[in-house]
């Protein structure tokens, strides 16, 4: 006896074999993705930072481009420099920006959007540390403000391109990735600069930066897009 297949509500009947992978397996390789393209890029930055400290001696990239920046500066390009050095690290960049941020995810009832972005912040500033520690390559000799040792990678490219990244994913608007752009490679400018990173140290830092943002993401995404949908229903269906 041959038994028909069972049809449910609102489904068709096809003999036609299901193609393509199922829901779950297109759901895992979503998650997938940012972290093995976060590693991917992690493992490049750490491949650099070898590749540099092997060498010993200051890629041509490096001095080219300082010796560019320091014919060309001037007391006009200073002030904002200064000013992208304090909004991008210390106890401002690294405390104040961040907390100030979450406690707006907070207040806007985006617990998990909060939870991702803390998360996010300070893995991107100790993985930075980490790497510091473990290449401690010197600053450049021109510096005009006074830093600690440890020049690759930058910690305010990493922080600014972890905070543009983040937000970039939440908000998923051109203009807030083409802002977090630009907010990113005004500090890489600014960095070069003012004489405290090497070119390759704030490439590195665009890299990790990245990188963490997109690897928390991973664990976190349903979570974050739940959220957002449910507070989205509710504000349309009060």
């Amino acid at each position: 006896m041959v038994v028909a297949p069972v049809r449910r509500y609102g489904e068709e009947m096809s003999n036609e074999p299901a193609v393509g992978p199922s829901k779950e397996t297109a759901r895992r390789v979503s998650r997938l993705w940012p972290l093995v393209s976060g590693m991917a890029a992690v493992a490049l930055v750490v491949g650099g930072g070898l590749l540099i400290a092997a060498r010993g001696a200051v890629p041509e990239i490096d001095s080219e481009w300082m010796a560019e920046i320091i014919e060309h500066r001037s007391p006009i390009w200073q002030v904002p420099a200064l000013a992208m050095n304090f909004l991008g690290g210390g106890w401002f960049g690294v405390y104040v920006l961040p907390v100030v941020i979450v406690v707006a995810f907070c207040l806007a009832r985006r617990f998990w959007t909060a939870g991702y972005f803390a998360i996010a912040s300070a893995a991107s500033v100790g993985v930075v540390q980490l790497l510091k520690f473990l290449f401690d390559r010197v600053r450049p000799p021109d510096g005009l403000v006074p830093l600690d040792t440890g020049s690759f990678p930058s910690g305010h490219v990493a922080n600014a391109a972890t905070m543009a990244v983040i937000l970039g994913i939440i908000f998923w608007k051109a203009w807030v990735w083409a802002v977090g752009a630009v907010y990113t490679a005004l500090m890489m400018l600014s960095r070069t600069y003012l004489g405290v990173h090497w070119l390759t140290d704030t490439i590195g830092g665009l890299f990790i930066g990245a990188a963490v943002a997109v690897m928390v993401w991973a664990p976190l995404a349903s979570r974050v897009k739940s959220e957002w949908e449910s507070q989205r229903r509710s504000s349309v269906h009060p």
